[in-house]
């Protein structure tokens, strides 16, 4: 029945779930008990990667095909109590002018509560709040590849081999991930001591180093026309109002799929890589855990990476 709803204990909270056999994925009937189901089986290593991180989720109350979405960054009216959450100043605004109180997701019942509302995709920034509440200096380097049509992942792979090279020049050790949408990012552990604008101006520095270097395959401005066949390398997402897909993330995109990390051999076949379903991403879970655990900082640490050069 419409709005059917169940009252589940997950991990000793009380949730209340409606319409799991609701679809959100129209072209392969994938129902909100399926993406409960994903989220479940990853909540091991996706988890880690939202610890602390304040959350904005793009949400599809009608699924994919049949409705819009919209983002939300504010805790809505009826979040359970056992929610965390953090209040800061909202991305662009001046001090105290307009705050926002995110959710803080760091247990499977935050996951729940978050796919209950049809929260498809968790996007998250590259810092952690502090014990406190403010926001900690980032701990990842993140560089977006966005394909303009009609490059795809295997340009992709391409760029990311030179930025690879490059990052490691300075210390820095990348890890591909497919976006679960176009293209992939490539993120980089950093050592947490500096601030958000020296990193960002470091990636601006590598994109436009590696434009001049690829021109015919690379671009690192922001216009839409400069894009075509071409792949972007958005270095804006180190902003510290900007957030990224977080991995492991589901997708809201036609098929559902997600943000997965990858190995760099895989990135030496271009031709046979593609973006990744969710059962495919559990089942590589299972087998091989998180490739990209060894970024995070454990707790009480700035970061597990080194400075990026200022210069």
């Amino acid at each position: 029945m419409p709005g059917e709803e169940q009252l589940v204990e997950v991990a000793g909270r009380t949730l209340r779930l409606r319409n799991l056999d609701k679809v959100l994925y129209p072209s392969t009937g994938t129902t909100k008990g399926e993406l409960l189901h994903y989220l479940t089986g990853v909540a091991e290593v996706l988890l880690p990667h939202l610890r602390d991180r304040p959350a904005t989720r793009k949400r599809w109350p009608d699924g994919v095909e049949a409705g819009p979405s919209f983002f939300e960054k504010n805790v809505p009216r009826g979040a359970p109590k056992w929610l965390r959450e953090v209040t800061l100043p909202a991305p662009g605004s001046t001090k105290d002018r307009e705050m926002v109180t995110y959710p803080l997701i760091d247990d499977l019942a935050g996951l729940m509560w978050a796919a209950n509302l049809a929260a498809l995709e968790l996007h998250v920034p590259q810092w952690r709040v502090g014990p406190r509440g403010g926001a900690k200096d980032p701990h990842l380097l993140v560089i977006d590849l966005d394909p303009g049509a009609p490059a795809g992942l295997p340009e992709c792979c391409e760029v990311a081999f030179a930025v690879q090279e490059r990052l490691r020049e300075d210390g820095l050790e990348p890890h591909p991930v497919t976006s679960g949408g176009k293209g992939m990012q490539l993120y980089a552990a950093v050592s947490g001591k500096q601030d958000a604008t020296t990193v960002r101006e470091y990636a601006h520095r590598l994109a436009e180093e590696l434009e001049k270097k690829l021109p015919r395959l690379v671009v690192s401005r922001m216009t839409k026309s400069l894009r075509k066949n071409r792949v972007l390398l958005d270095w804006s997402q180190n902003n510290s109002a900007k957030t990224t897909i977080c991995p492991f993330s589901p997708r809201g995109r036609e098929r559902p799929t997600a943000a997965a990390p990858r190995t760099w051999d895989e990135l030496e076949s271009p031709g046979a890589l593609r973006q990744l379903d969710f059962g495919e991403v559990l089942e590589r879970v299972q087998e091989f855990g998180d490739p990209l655990a060894t970024m995070l900082p454990s707790a009480g640490q700035a970061g597990a990476g080194p400075k990026v050069p200022t210069s």
